[in-house]
């Protein structure tokens, strides 16, 4: 076990070149204040230094917010009340640090508004049911309600989410005047769309759907309900929003 400040004092931090690809993206970038005392607890429990994406996140901000609000990164926000969840909030750390303590399925990282969540895949992918390798980015899809590998780790996720890939991805899943409703969202909320983005309905006209505010752990919750019933397996867990 590695004590808190080997975990932040370290020579080449990563958060002078990660504050300068959030500088020089494309993608509209909003960087939310950290907790301190938060993002250390996140240090601590995850045992990662700030020479990783994910050490630099959890300790320099409290979350990213990209296109309006569409991806929600988790950082070392708040640990409770309002605002974006901290990545201990969000996947249930211990109070205090538990060096026996790990998340069994993996590390939930982000999430989109319309119930999309990224997760870093544990050290036994098939056994919690999803796909790739261990260390190796996934995507818990809202329109397939099924886990797709994504082949990358998390700090070229990082470099992805602040690319023009970011609106390949999204094709088919974003109506016109998605980024007005977006942007009206705080960010406990999330947005529900109807018929549902898996239904044929939604998939073979989009921009017909009805859609509404509502709070981020239903549009999540609903979205795992159907997974279970629909198949083709239990999603497991997708965060605490």
């Amino acid at each position: 076990m590695r004590e808190i400040d080997e975990l932040v004092n370290v020579g080449d931090p990563a958060w002078p070149e990660l504050r300068e690809m959030l500088s020089a993206s494309t993608v509209p970038v909003q960087v939310l204040p950290a907790d301190a005392d938060e993002g250390r607890r996140c240090l601590l429990q995850m045992q990662v230094t700030a020479r990783s994406a994910l050490g630099a996140l959890a300790l320099n901000t409290g979350g990213l917010l990209l296109d309006d609000g569409w991806v929600r990164v988790f950082g070392g926000g708040p640990g409770t009340g309002g605002g974006l969840p901290s990545l201990a909030r969000a996947n249930r750390f211990p109070a205090d640090f538990d060096p026996l303590w790990y998340p069994a399925t993996g590390l939930v990282v982000g999430q989109d508004v319309v119930g999309g969540v990224f997760a870093l895949n544990g050290g036994d992918p098939a056994g919690g049911g999803r796909p790739g390798v261990p260390g190796q980015m996934t995507y818990f899809a809202p329109d397939t309600l099924t886990w797709e590998e994504m082949q990358m780790g998390h700090s070229e996720w990082v470099s992805w989410l602040l690319s023009d890939r970011l609106e390949t991805f999204y094709d088919g899943l974003r109506w016109p005047g998605w980024r007005e409703e977006t942007a009206a969202l705080d960010l406990s909320q999330g947005i529900s769309v109807y018929p549902f983005l898996w239904s044929e309905e939604a998939h073979a006209d989009l921009a017909a759907t009805s859609r509404r505010p509502v709070p981020m752990r239903e549009v999540i919750g609903v979205a795992a309900d159907f997974a279970r019933q629909m198949g083709p397996a239990d999603p497991g867990f997708l965060g605490d929003v």
